[in-house]
């Protein structure tokens, strides 16, 4: 999908719900994409962490690439590591649709944002929670999507950090009308409204679909708490 059909999409819908492969059933890769597919996801959510950026280890090139031979679901590959330039031709070689980095991890963006683009992936710009949107704002019309971590990168089950809503409501009123702003930590039920209404349109959620039995009913109650919201609030 091109960078125009994916903005123009992702701006028609308002709400698209990621579901982050961290909280499934690793045992059961293939059934969870299934189960994911057939209730109606669009985007599956790839977090790798190295244990160098964040405390944590998760998965890596060859995970994805697994990924990419059993769905043609979009892949949003979350790259939390250090160097993150030295693998995104691997990670877009295996599969990634998506690329996303860190601004804390890469001081000047923009020549990798460019790298990614010219790969053929969308490129996202990343900020952790508690970092400031200025760090950033020089390249919100570089990157495909601005993704605004809501908890502290790193690992998933985290409580939602409400002060990550103003880096949402900043990014929102900094960029195109169109752009992707995406979040990702802690959305559930109680969060996703507040998440929608600060403007964020791609809406990671790890173990706020994985926790229910049935995954195509907790999507559809999610999609819809979150455009109740935006209904509510007259947007």
């Amino acid at each position: 999908m091109t960078t125009e059909k994916w903005s123009s999409y992702v701006a028609r819908q308002r709400v698209v719900l990621a579901p982050s492969l961290l909280a499934s059933d690793f045992a059961n890769l293939e059934r969870e994409v299934r189960r994911l597919e057939e209730g109606g996801a669009e985007v599956l959510h790839v977090d790798v962490m190295d244990g160098l950026f964040v405390p944590n280890i998760s998965v890596g090139i060859p995970v994805v690439a697994s990924l990419r031979k059993i769905t043609r679901l979009t892949l949003d590959v979350h790259l939390m590591i250090v160097d993150p330039g030295r693998y995104v031709e691997a990670f877009r070689k295996a599969g990634a649709d998506v690329i996303s980095f860190h601004i804390e991890a890469e001081s000047n963006p923009r020549p990798l944002l460019k790298r990614i683009k010219d790969l053929g992936a969308l490129a996202g710009l990343a900020l952790n929670c508690g970092v400031p949107v200025d760090r950033v704002k020089p390249y919100v019309n570089d990157a495909d999507i601005l993704l605004v971590m809501s908890v502290p990168a790193g690992f998933g089950g985290q409580t939602f950090h409400y002060e990550a809503l103003e880096s949402v409501r900043a990014l929102r009123s900094l960029a195109p009308d169109d752009a992707v702003i995406e979040i990702d930590g802690g959305i559930d039920e109680n969060t996703i409204g507040a998440a929608a209404i600060a403007g964020a349109n791609l809406l990671v959620a790890g173990t706020g679909v994985f926790k229910a039995s049935d995954y195509g009913d907790q999507m559809t109650k999610l999609r819809e708490r979150a455009l109740s919201a935006l209904r509510d609030c007259g947007e």
